[in-house]
Formats: structure tokens, C-alpha cells, sequence
């Protein structure tokens, strides 16, 4: 797969403790730097921190894609239990049209328990919670393509439901479904899904993908269709004495660093030839300094045009 598609660089960006304003500046850098993406978390409040500034993703996006031009905007990923999916298909096709076809839907089943109590949400079981994300998927696309969506299930159901206008981007914008699941998330990426992103803190990247191998060949699905798409944690500096002291800083932060990629740009080319020839085509990189100028730049200007 990696031989015949682009490679590209999104930036993971948690909103926690930046103002919008930050986000617009740093939105518009990494647009004029040239990655492909931009990706928000769907949290209620910062998973290490209640108390910081936490921005909703969607309306965020929605303010971000007003205010760039070419930047691709997406979110990593949308939690399935807090939008009802007919609303989030019209949530969704009003921010590809407001982005001008520019949209990434990321989503996935949720996980933070104490956000679902907090707001007063359900916390059903991972069984349940991924049954409802399917649900939710069969919608998103029934809304998306549909005249008029009809659908009946155990969780959501929709009836004449109409969404008009369709999403700008054709069928739908691509669905990303992130979770690694081996036995039912992974079914799901191979049945719904246009990319599957692979979270960080996995223990057999190649495991991964050859269950997702097998899901889409159960499913009647040519692999080669699906993208591949990894979270990773990057820690770059100009020299290996600034990688190791950088590094010393965020190696607790897990599963980050459990599958993180360090190193100067030269050894950071080298670590990334070595995760395209197992199929990934798009990371979706947090940055060891979430994201501060100078790691943009360097990355941006020393790394990607190896892949260019």
C-alpha cells in the first residue's frame, strides 16, 4: 500500500490550555509548513487535568475552518456516545461545507469514564458501546449518501431522516475509525471505515494489521482500499544530546511512548521509512512539546520532504 499512495503528516493537537486564538495561530503555522491535517481531541475537559481550558472539538473545528484555506481538519477521535449520529451527520456535513471539503471524521466508541459521569452519560460496556458505534456508522453513511435515510436498531434509529445538502466531498468525507480492537473494532474499520489509525501503545503493530487483513478479507473488502493511519508520539531535535533531553521529559507519558518515534531528522527519516514499508500512510503526530514552533518547523523542513 505504501508504494502507491502519498505519504502525510497530520499534527495532533489536544486543545487543553490553548485559547482559540492560540489554536488559530498554530492552525495557520502548520498549514503554511504543508502537513495535510490537523486533528483535535473530543474530550469534555483534558483527560490529566479537569481544571485547564478545554475547547468542544467540533465548534472548534467548525472556527478553524473559517479561518484557514488549505489545512485538512479532522478529530481523533469523535466519542460515538455524545451526539446522537443523525445530529452528528448534519453536525458533520455542515462543517464540510463551512471547511469547503475539507473535513476528516474521526470517531470511535469512547472510553473516559469519569467524562461520562461527569456530563451524565451512559457507560455502557466496551460490547455495548461498540455495538452502538455501529449503529452510529450505518447512519453516518445513510445520511451522507441517501435521499433519505431510514434505519432501524437496537440504540439509533432514523426515518425519512433528510440531510440536505450532501457533504461537499464525495461520497461522504473520509471516515476514519480509530480503536484496536482486534476481534470487533477492527471488523468494523474493515467494514465502514475509509482509514483505520492505529492508537498509540500498541504491542504488535503487525498483529494489527493482519487481523484488519483478515476482517476485510471475511467481509468481501479489498485490503488495498483501506488507509492506514498511526497516532505516534515524535520527539525531534536537531542533535542527539536535544533528543535524549527532550526525551527525559515526556518518556512517562504513556501509551504515548510506548510506541513514540525520537531521534534527529536524519534517524526520524529512517523510523518512518520503516512504519510506511508496513503499510502506514498518514501519521497524525503529537509532538513531544505538543506542538510548539520550533518541533513543527524542524519536523516540517528537515523530515517531510524526504517524503515528498
Amino acid at each position: 500500500m505504501s508504494d502507491r499512495r502519498k505519504v502525510n503528516f497530520g499534527v495532533f493537537l489536544p486543545q487543553a490550555g490553548l485559547s482559540f486564538e492560540q489554536l488559530v495561530e498554530r492552525a495557520l503555522l502548520i498549514e503554511r509548513l504543508g502537513y495535510h491535517s490537523l486533528w483535535l481531541v473530543d474530550h469534555m475537559w483534558s483527560p490529566r487535568s479537569r481544571d485547564v481550558d478545554h475547547l468542544e472539538c467540533l465548534t472548534t473545528l467548525c472556527g478553524l475552518a473559517g479561518r484557514t484555506a488549505r489545512l485538512r481538519l479532522g478529530s481523533l477521535v469523535l466519542c460515538n456516545s455524545f451526539r446522537n449520529p443523525a445530529l452528528l451527520a448534519k453536525m458533520l456535513t455542515t462543517l464540510d461545507h463551512v471547511s469547503n471539503g475539507r473535513l476528516e471524521v474521526g470517531i470511535g466508541a469512547g472510553w473516559l469514564a469519569e467524562e461520562y459521569a461527569g456530563y451524565g452519560y451512559e457507560f455502557p460496556g466496551i460490547g455495548t458501546r461498540l455495538k452502538q458505534l455501529e449503529e452510529s456508522l450505518q447512519i453516518l453513511k445513510a445520511m451522507f449518501t441517501e435521499p433519505r435515510a431510514n434505519f432501524k436498531g437496537r440504540f439509533y434509529s432514523v426515518s425519512d431522516a433528510a440531510n440536505s445538502p450532501k457533504p461537499v466531498q464525495k461520497p461522504h468525507p473520509p471516515i476514519t475509525v480509530g480503536g484496536s480492537g482486534e476481534k470487533v473494532m477492527l471488523r468494523l474499520v474493515a467494514r465502514y471505515a475509509d482509514r483505520w489509525n492505529c492508537p498509540a501503545g500498541y504491542r504488535s503493530f503487525e498483529q494489527k494489521l493482519e487481523a484488519l487483513r483478515a476482517h476485510c478479507k471475511a467481509v468481501g473488502r479489498d485490503f488495498n482500499s483501506l488507509e492506514v493511519s498511526e497516532q505516534v508520539l515524535v520527539c525531534a531535535a536537531k542533535t542527539e544530546t536535544e533528543v535524549e533531553r527532550s526525551w527525559q521529559t515526556v518518556q512517562k507519558l504513556r501509551p504515548f511512548s510506548l510506541t513514540a518515534m525520537k531521534g534527529t531528522p536524519s534517524q526520524l527519516v529512517e523510523l518512518i521509512r520503516e512504519r510506511c514499508a508496513r503499510g502506514v500512510t498518514l501519521f497524525a503526530i503529537l509532538f513531544s512539546d505538543f506542538g510548539q514552533p520550533p518541533s513543527l518547523e524542524l519536523f516540517a523542513n528537515e523530515v517531510m520532504p524526504a517524503f515528498a
